[in-house]
């Protein structure tokens, strides 16, 4: 150990120890960090898999399904309150009734929080995008442990920011499975020994689970009305988008729309200004209704976890957002893949690799925010209610599962 590691487990030591002090004061997910608890499996036989949270679970789901159906034995750690939360609710249905799967708390980087889970030790770990922890992969390198990043996505910003540790822990990576050739690239440069391409994991992924029965009677009631679906929605972009919603309305009376903010901390204060602008809406956290009560609300608040993907179906047209409000975007390829035209804001610097395929077939607009108003009203005068059905994906847009279960499979312990 150098001196560069001994000042990283001193940092964390004192964190984690002033962290255990005061453990009642501290936040939600910290303190879900500090009660991580390791899973009961054999060592050596197991494969540790990471999604730091909410986007990052539902990434994982068709590496997951990978993972269980080939006989080994996964444990899901994620490192938020909203991704425990998922988890616990789709836990069940990854495992599949095999026994296989377990999921639970992300701890703590420190020798205290992780010795329980390298006790007996996986046989693999994998993290999903960029969660490089220096305490954890400096314990794995040394006993030989193999550390994965797969989807690995690396920004310029990212890079820059990548001080002394980071640089040693992406050094000590096994494999990094880029999403895209920038990325690829950045984790060249900050120091990981063998980089390959991989591709993005959310083009290959299953199809949305259904939605549950209560959406029987939304849709019922719904059904001779166009319904636009807004997704991912950041602060600022909703006076935005509801004013385009607006305005679009004024001139096709009946048109409804679905919302979903992207973070659940912000739920609250949408619901609240949704009431405050008058809005007849209802929350999909609440008691759904029967039929009769859809017909005169003209929103539903999507403030649940998960359903949006599935959500999409339900669209005539659909607007993806973290463009206009911010400069990251978010995802497209689920509102894409329902068949919806779908238009998303100039700011998706973080999704380049998926935004110029699909704007080269066609499948995807985009739009400045003056332009909402008029491009809505375009489609509609042109967009059959509701989509056919799922559309396949641009080709250059498929294979990354395969391609990044290629890569890892050699790293993977031996199933049993």
């Amino acid at each position: 150990m150098d001196s560069l590691d001994l000042s990283y487990r001193l940092a964390v030591s004192l964190a984690g120890a002033a962290a255990r002090a005061c453990a009642r004061a501290l936040p939600g997910g910290w303190r879900l960090r500090l009660e991580a608890e390791a899973p009961e499996l054999p060592a050596g036989r197991w494969i540790w898999l990471h999604a730091v949270s909410v986007g990052e679970l539902l990434l994982a789901d068709g590496l997951l399904g990978r993972l269980r159906d080939a006989g080994h034995r996964v444990h899901l750690s994620t490192g938020t309150p909203a991704g425990l939360d998922l988890l616990a609710r789709r836990l069940s249905d990854w495992d599949g009734g095999t026994g296989r799967i377990s999921g639970g708390a992300f701890p703590l980087d420190d020798a205290a929080g992780l010795r329980p889970f390298l006790r007996q030790a996986p046989g693999a770990f994998i993290a999903l995008e960029t969660e490089l922890w220096p305490g954890l992969l400096e314990t794995l390198a040394s006993r030989d442990i193999p550390g994965l990043v797969v989807n690995g996505r690396l920004t310029e910003k990212s890079l820059r920011r990548g001080g002394p540790w980071l640089r040693r822990a992406a050094s000590r990576l096994s494999l990094v499975a880029a999403r895209d050739e920038q990325s690829a690239e950045a984790f060249r440069l900050l120091g990981a020994p063998r980089v390959a391409l991989g591709g993005n994991l959310k083009a290959d992924l299953p199809p949305p689970r259904p939605l549950h029965a209560g959406w029987t009677a939304l849709r019922e009631a719904w059904a001779g009305a166009p319904v636009l679906v807004v997704g991912n929605t950041v602060e600022g972009e909703e006076d935005l988008l509801v004013s385009a919603w607006l305005a679009a309305r004024a001139q096709t009376p009946g048109l409804r729309l679905i919302l979903a903010p992207r973070q659940p901390r912000r739920f609250e204060a949408v619901a609240r200004r949704f009431a405050d602008q008058g809005l007849a809406f209802r929350r999909a956290s609440e008691t759904w209704p029967e039929e009769i009560a859809w017909h005169s609300t003209e929103v539903l608040l999507l403030d649940t976890l998960g359903e949006l993907p599935a959500a999409y179906a339900e669209g005539t047209l659909a607007l993806v957002a973290g463009g206009w409000g911010a400069v990251g975007g978010h995802n497209p390829l689920e509102a894409v893949r329902a068949g919806l035209p779908t238009a998303m804001g100039p700011g998706y610097a973080n999704f380049e690799d998926l935004v110029q395929p699909l704007r080269l077939a066609g499948r995807l607009e985009v739009v400045a925010a003056n332009g909402l108003a008029p491009w809505l009203l375009a489609i509609l005068h042109q967009a059959p209610l509701r989509s056919a059905g799922p559309t396949p994906l641009p080709e250059a847009l498929t294979g990354a599962l395969d391609r990044t279960w290629a890569l890892i499979a050699p790293h993977l312990p031996p199933v049993g």
